[in-house]
């Protein structure tokens, strides 16, 4: 079947690769603007913490990536931690994602999706 199709797109073929201890670490941040911003930072959201619930959300998000993403390849993930942390001179929220793995291919599709679902 190899050569035979054409495809406008693919999944990599990482058979060959090594398996090597990889690492990625994302970052993004949410402008939560004047009202939502102190009702967040002061964890007084009618349905509970948002800063808690984002953290739990980002996990999940890194270990779904393969999931949501068609190209992307399943991992074992061995670490997933996800923080996020005021930026009060932005009315922002932080958001780090840190993965790591050991595997034939990395583990930034990872950390990026668990920054998006945070």
């Amino acid at each position: 079947m190899s050569g035979e199709l054409n495809a406008a797109f693919h999944m990599a073929d990482v058979r060959d690769k090594r398996i090597t201890r990889r690492r990625a670490v994302a970052v993004g941040e949410l402008h939560a603007g004047p009202v939502a911003y102190p009702l967040i930072v002061e964890r007084r959201l009618p349905k509970g913490d948002a800063l808690v619930m984002a953290e739990i959300a980002g996990l999940q998000g890194a270990k779904m990536a393969s999931m949501l993403m068609p190209l992307c390849h399943p991992l074992p993930l061995e670490l997933v931690q996800v923080f996020c942390a005021p930026v009060p001179e932005r009315q922002a929220i932080r958001v780090w994602c840190e993965c790591a793995s050991e595997a034939r291919t990395g583990v930034e599709m990872e950390a990026l999706a668990g920054v998006n679902a945070a």
